[in-house]
């Protein structure tokens, strides 16, 4: 269990601090502290928690709080387990409630880094949500060059299937839509301050957080629709290879009908054929043999065939 004092930092404070109300406050807690310590909140709600089964990222307003689940893709494997955690929160502070460590290393980032002129629960809030997104932008980036190298590689024949790396980006960006969709809508329902917990003043810290994630999302859109680009290149690729051997294996065709032509025609063996019994028969063929196949061989590139 772990308190802390919303002031020009964000201070370590006791029980005693929170319950004295003298300043917003942000609590850590688990799932059997929340339990067994949530009357002491005065909230007016009595949520039950089952953190496995956290399916989505939301915000309920309830008559006297306002409460909701975080499901937060692991940045390093985004399409594997999810960090979640849950929070309730009025006009005097939030409690952050979690079986893990995820909120406790963003609490430990908030105190290192950030400093407030005017702290606020809005400001520790947005800084809270700011932090959840704060490496997606060198995310998206990452993805991108990984994107641009299998264009390259597909471009210069080093791959000839569908890069496998490919899909699993498509599969990544799609779970970073949806996640994105609903931080959208967390931001919008904060904005919205239907219990009227946060001051007017402070509601833009929501509408920034909220457009910072709208520009993720178009960034993520762009990326998806590289990806389909990336498959279109694959299938044209794979389509212009198999146009070249159905093209080579015309022109073979093409050169040995002729020769086909002559070879059964001269292996009817007819009794009186007079090409029979000429000296030179066979040389004939021959030379007339390669001068089809040399023939045929300028026509197709003449024709750009080959």
């Amino acid at each position: 269990m772990q308190y802390y004092q919303i002031r020009e930092h964000l201070t370590p404070g006791t029980e005693k601090d929170i319950l004295d109300r003298s300043s917003q406050y942000a609590a850590l807690l688990t799932p059997e502290e929340w339990k067994e310590e949530y009357e002491r909140f005065d909230m007016m709600i009595d949520l039950e928690l089952d953190l496995a089964n956290i399916l989505e990222t939301k915000a309920v307003v309830n008559y006297d709080s306002l409460t909701g689940t975080f499901l937060v893709p692991d940045r390093s494997d985004i399409s594997g387990k999810k960090n979640v955690f849950a929070f309730a929160l009025d006009e005097k502070g939030i409690v952050l409630i979690e079986d893990g460590t995820y909120v406790r290393e963003l609490l430990k980032r908030i105190q290192q880094t950030k400093k407030w002129r005017m702290p606020s629960l809005e400001r520790f809030l947005y800084d809270l949500l700011e932090k959840i997104i704060e490496p997606d932008l060198r995310l998206l980036e990452d993805m991108e060059h990984r994107l641009n190298q299998a264009e390259e590689d597909i471009i210069h024949g080093k791959t000839e299937d569908y890069p496998k790396e490919i899909n699993d980006i498509r599969g990544e960006l799609l779970d970073l839509r949806v996640h994105y969709e609903q931080l959208i809508d967390l931001g919008q329902e904060l904005e919205e301050n239907e219990n009227g917990f946060f001051r007017q003043e402070n509601l833009r810290f929501f509408r920034l957080f909220t457009e910072r994630v709208v520009r993720l999302q178009d960034r993520v859109t762009s990326l998806r629709e590289y990806v389909v680009q990336l498959r279109d290149l694959v299938a044209t690729q794979q389509a212009e290879k198999q146009n070249r051997i159905m093209t080579l294996l015309t022109v073979i065709t093409s050169i040995f009908m002729p020769l086909t032509l002559i070879a059964g025609w001269y292996g009817m063996n007819f009794r009186y054929m007079p090409e029979l019994e000429w000296k030179w028969a066979y040389p004939a063929i021959f030379v007339i043999s390669v001068a089809i196949v040399v023939l045929c061989l300028i026509w197709f590139k003449r024709k750009k065939w080959l």
